[in-house]
């Protein structure tokens, strides 16, 4: 069985004394990837750092007040077929997320449009975490759940951060690790993308066109209900259940570039399963050796 987060109870608990406290001196549960609305405004009250991760969707928008707009690309390289991975220099790294304002001990609330976006909030808390930073948060509902409270009151936050990239290889896979657990038991590869992708098509400039041998299907919002909340409690486990995800199962996502899978990465860690990303995914898997990575359709 596994262990879902009891959120309900987490803010019930925390609430009240965040907006008062320090940062220093507040109880943050670095377990959570996904925190509720209210904690995240009580957050920001006393000093988190608020970065608007919609990207393309700001072409119609201005970032939220107090926020720092941030894009995932800003953290990846910028050419095909490596552009869904990390940039490898943790100095470039560093010194980009100084800018940003990101500090050691300030947690960072990454917001997106839920129902209009790709998961980019998901993407950055996962490259945040993946980076060593353990309060980063996505906030449940996105940016609709946030603003539902009123006006945000966002505290200034120093500028440069503090932060020192330091990696963990705990939630990121690469293609040479991935091919190894295909078939492994114990192991879930999840192909977040479009059915049509998972198909066979290749829209978004992949090299070819498939899914990794024996990936399980699941579109990332499929983890998403109707009001544009995370799946909790019976209806999360029932749908990781039909997915083959049970107590102590290794999950691999991938996407086209790790963005859609960076989101469902951040999702079930979570809720308790032990998850990661395979950032490069689709569009690098697609442009190496098919004989050593292949892909099928079927």
């Amino acid at each position: 069985m596994l262990t879902l987060p009891r959120r309900a109870l987490l803010v019930a608990s925390l609430l009240l004394p965040l907006a008062s406290l320090p940062l220093h001196a507040q109880t943050i549960d670095t377990a959570q990837w996904v925190i509720e609305a209210d904690e995240a405004r009580a957050l920001l009250a006393s000093g988190a750092l608020l970065l608007d991760t919609r990207g393309q969707d700001l072409k119609d928008a201005q970032p939220l007040p107090g926020s720092v707009p941030v894009v995932w690309q800003d953290f990846t390289n910028s050419d095909l077929p490596n552009k869904g991975q990390l940039l490898a220099d943790d100095a470039v790294l560093t010194e980009k997320l100084r800018a940003l304002g990101v500090s050691t001990a300030v947690p960072v609330i990454a917001v997106a449009d839920t129902a209009q976006g790709w998961g980019e909030d998901g993407r950055i808390v996962w490259t945040l975490r993946t980076l060593g930073h353990e309060q980063a948060f996505l906030v449940n509902g996105g940016i609709a759940a946030l603003l539902a409270g009123g006006d945000l009151a966002v505290a200034p936050v120093a500028v440069p951060g503090d932060f020192t990239v330091a990696r963990t290889d705990a939630y990121e896979v690469t293609k040479e690790e991935l091919v190894t657990l295909i078939d492994k038991p114990d192991v879930v590869i999840l192909d977040t993308r479009e059915p049509r992708e998972f198909a066979g098509e290749t829209p978004y400039g992949e090299t070819r066109g498939g899914h990794v041998p024996g990936a399980k299907h699941i579109f990332y919002k499929d983890l998403v209900g109707a009001d544009g909340k995370v799946l909790a409690g019976d209806a999360l486990k029932a749908r990781l259940t039909e997915l083959g995800v049970g107590e102590g199962t290794q999950v691999v996502s991938y996407c086209t570039g790790g963005i859609r899978s960076g989101f469902v990465t951040a999702v079930l860690n979570d809720a308790g399963v032990k998850a990661r990303n395979y950032a490069g995914s689709m569009w690098e898997w697609s442009a190496a050796d098919p004989a050593t990575y292949p892909l099928v359709t079927n």
